[in-house]
């Protein structure tokens, strides 16, 4: 079976998703929607640097959505316009069409509260949506459940994401976001009370529901280093003293200890704090089971042109597109990687 697909969004992570859409053999590329007045009208491949694929982007909602596709694949930013991609979505669903998205994250596994409008919306619509990706997702969903099932015996479940930034080329993330070559003394929006629980405390909470666990709450712990010179990455400039390391964790309390934690140590330069978690390769996920007996998984990322960062975007990409079956399949509602089967890539290349 063929399933049609629209592609929402053509950034970062939705260029490596249209070039995912057309590698499967089973999806079919129907219409591209772009936000960037420059790309309308341009056929998909040259926004994917492809051969042409007689799809040309739109800006017109309405239009695409009259394609009827069985799937929308949404890749827009919502960190920063997280209203209008909730609206975006509750479009989409009501229209009767099935969504798979990165963004916004928390609906990876929301509370009922956070999560009833989507839900709703879905529901009135008939259709369902699975909201995913690497990180939340596959490396704290799936990567650490299955290695908990060969376990005894479980005291705490680490997820950790190990990577350089520097060539992360995406300055409202890097600046606005995490505050990378902003002052030490100006906490950026991802340090504000309560924004690390509400990216990542869905991760904590559905590792909790999986491994049928029932937290006391969560805490936020995290802390930044300085560059110790000025220095340049792909997204701009760091001045000497500006923040340019990060750790943080969303800790899963029970008994008054943390039982399951989501941890970040994302430095811009490998010399940066030595004495934190080092990745195994250039980059990587990291799962530990402690308990009996203790596991430690390092899913390494690199990608063909020798980066770790475009393996994250591919993997990000890959995890929505490879799931588009199984979601238009699922019965109507948001779903969560609790209510899919196994999603793998689609065949072999010689």
């Amino acid at each position: 079976m063929t399933y049609r697909v629209v592609l929402w969004g053509t950034g970062n992570v939705g260029r490596n998703a249209l070039i995912g859409i057309t590698a499967r053999p089973d999806l079919e590329l129907a219409g591209v929607w772009v936000s960037n007045p420059a790309k309308v009208g341009r056929d998909a491949g040259e926004l994917a640097g492809l051969e042409p694929l007689g799809v040309t982007a739109t800006n017109d909602a309405d239009a695409v959505l009259a394609l009827r596709p069985d799937c929308v694949v949404y890749t827009s930013m919502a960190d920063v316009r997280l209203a209008e991609a909730l609206d975006d979505l509750q479009r989409i669903l009501r229209a009767g069409v099935n969504v798979v998205s990165s963004s916004p994250v928390f609906l990876q596994f929301p509370d009922e509260a956070m999560g009833s409008p989507i839900r709703q919306a879905a529901l009135d619509g008939g259709a369902s949506i699975f909201v995913n990706g690497v990180d939340p997702g596959f490396a704290n969903d799936w990567l650490p459940l299955t290695v908990t099932s060969i376990s005894e015996r479980i005291t705490e479940v680490r997820c950790l994401e190990i990577l350089n930034y520097a060539t992360y080329d995406q300055a409202t993330v890097l600046f606005d976001i995490m505050g990378f070559g902003g002052p030490m003394d100006d906490p950026p929006m991802l340090l504000q009370p309560g924004v690390l629980s509400l990216a990542w405390g869905s991760v904590v909470r559905q590792l909790a529901a999986g491994l049928d666990v029932e937290l006391d709450g969560l805490e936020e712990w995290h802390t930044r280093l300085p560059a110790p010179e000025a220095f340049d990455v792909d997204a701009g400039r760091i001045e000497k003293g500006t923040a340019a390391a990060l750790r943080f964790e969303v800790r899963g309390m029970r008994g008054g200890r943390p039982v399951i934690v989501l941890e970040h140590v994302t430095r811009l330069r490998d010399d940066l704090a030595p004495d934190w978690p080092q990745p195994a390769g250039k980059g990587c996920y990291r799962v530990e089971v402690r308990g009996e007996p203790n596991y430690t998984v390092d899913l390494q990322l690199l990608g063909s042109d020798g980066d770790h960062n475009t393996a994250g975007l591919k993997a990000t990409a890959m995890r929505l597109v490879n799931a588009v079956p199984a979601v238009v399949k699922a019965p109507p509602g948001l779903l969560t990687a609790l209510d899919l089967p196994l999603i793998t890539g689609r065949g072999l290349v010689a």
